[in-house]
């Protein structure tokens, strides 16, 4: 490998949202959060875990705003002239 190309590979942690930590190596520069790891995940638990999937999207809307509807409503009406 060439000298000075490649990006670092340093330790970092990896922490899930139940307390779980991971000890691993990446090129990332800071410890990295994570909602779901194994020991919590629903295929390796057998339980469900709800995820707060309405407020992402409530969030999203806020941030980059809801299509708009009036718009979509001024539409134009293409069956006007047939019977």
């Amino acid at each position: 490998m060439k000298k000075g190309t490649h990006p670092g590979y340093k330790e970092v942690t990896v922490r899930c949202a139940c307390g779980n930590e991971v000890k691993t190596r990446s090129t990332a520069d800071a410890d990295m959060n994570v909602e779901i790891c194994s020991l919590c995940h629903p295929f390796y638990t057998g339980r469900q875990k709800l995820i707060d999937s309405a407020g992402r999207i409530e969030r999203f809307h806020r941030k980059y705003g809801r299509p708009n509807k009036a718009a979509s409503a001024e539409k134009p009406d293409t069956d006007a002239g047939t019977p």
